[in-house]
């Protein structure tokens, strides 16, 4: 568990290590609002997101 700012991320110990560093954003855009995720070494899979590395709203 990471605490950042007063808010706490839970990150899967072995996503963590496949992906890396894991930036997380909320972009405020209108219809395309929401949480977009980033990480320093891409992984597929997820439910309708191409994995880290894509923004997923």
């Amino acid at each position: 568990m990471f605490d950042k700012d007063g808010i706490s991320f839970l990150v899967d110990r072995t996503l963590l290590q496949a992906c890396g560093e894991i930036k997380v954003d909320f972009v405020d855009d209108g219809f395309r609002s929401g949480f977009s995720i980033y990480s320093a070494r891409p992984v597929g899979g997820g439910s309708g997101c191409s994995g880290c590395g894509s923004s997923c709203g």
